[in-house]
Parts: C-alpha cells; structure tokens; sequence
C-alpha cells in the first residue's frame, strides 16, 4: 500500500525557502531541514529529490513570489515614474530594516560561481525583472511620461543592478536617507 504525506508540500516549501534564506545553503543541513520541516528524511528525498533540489524549489518559490508582487505593485500606479519612486522608497527602507538581506543576493554571493543551474535560475530571475522594468517604462513611453529618446532597455537593467546593490550596500550602511538621494538621480534620468 503507498504510504500517505501527511504534511501540506507547498507549505513545508515556504518553510524551507525560510530557512535556506536565514542559513544559506552550505549551513543548513538535512538534519535542520527535517528539524524545521516537521517531516522525516524519507519524505523530504522521495517528495523534494534532497536537499539540492530542494534549495533550487525554495528558490524558484522565492524568486516567482518577488516577481509577482512587484509586479503587482508597479501596476498599482497610473504614472510609471510615481510608481518607480515608491517602489524605491519601499525597497530601500524594507532594505536597511531587513536582517536577512534579500534570498536572491546571498544565493548569488553563495552559489553563483558553484553551480549552474543556481547560475541559470538566478539570470532567469534577472531577465524576468529587467523584462518587468523594462515594460513598465515602455509603459511610460507610450503614455508620453517618458521621453521616445530614453534607452529603455539600458535603463531597466540599471535599475535592476541598482535595486541589487541596495540590498548589498543597506546591509554594511543603514543610511537610508543617503540610498533615497541615489534613487532621486535614477528617477532623474527617466525625463
């Protein structure tokens, strides 16, 4: 007879994603993974393939989860520059409060150079955002906000890299006052 989960697949997702982004993935064992999972390590290789897989799973969950409420966020707004700037005013203060730092930067600072297919996921996430601004400021181009003449492309790869930096620089100087003033000269480009 097969042997029945007796725990919720998606949810014991989140809780992995959780902890690999707290630990990392080299200091997160399968012994924490079992301990905060609430499952055993039979369940976690025959439902998840390890903890490799596992880790690649938390960080596609985390990486769709980004994309989808920025998204959201940026579509909020009738005017693509009003909607840039509070989506700065917002990252930046989430990031000198956070802790953590953000998943896809210490995945990068960790595993980049190690794996391939972390490699492959972490520049899909980055395509997936730069196409994100990038449609937003054609958006904005279409609306006659943002001038014809604007690289929009160059522009939405700099502000992904920006946005990336942020996340490193807000984790040394909690300055937020100072990272504001950078985002200003970003926006300033957009006339």
């Amino acid at each position: 007879m097969p042997r029945v989960k007796l725990f919720d697949k998606d949810d014991v997702l989140k809780k992995a994603m959780l902890l690999f982004w707290d630990k990392g993935y080299h200091a997160t064992s399968i012994q924490n993974l079992v301990t905060a999972l609430g499952i055993n390590r039979g369940s976690l290789y025959d439902t998840f393939g390890g903890k490799k897989n596992l880790f690649e799973q938390a960080l596609a969950l985390y990486c769709n989860h980004n994309i989808k409420i920025t998204r959201e966020f940026l579509q909020s707004e009738e005017s693509v520059k009003l909607a840039i700037k509070k989506l700065f005013q917002v990252f930046i203060d989430d990031s000198v409060e956070d802790k953590k730092g953000c998943f896809v930067v210490n995945t990068t600072t960790e595993l980049s150079c190690e794996d391939d297919i972390i490699n492959a996921a972490l520049l899909h996430n980055k395509d997936n955002f730069e196409a994100m601004f990038c449609e937003c400021l054609k958006k904005g181009q279409e609306s006659g906000e943002i001038s014809q003449d604007k690289d929009i492309k160059s522009l939405s790869y700099m502000i992904y890299v920006l946005f990336s930096g942020i996340r490193v620089v807000a984790r040394l100087e909690k300055d937020n006052q100072r990272l504001h003033k950078l985002s200003n000269v970003v926006l300033s480009l957009l006339d």
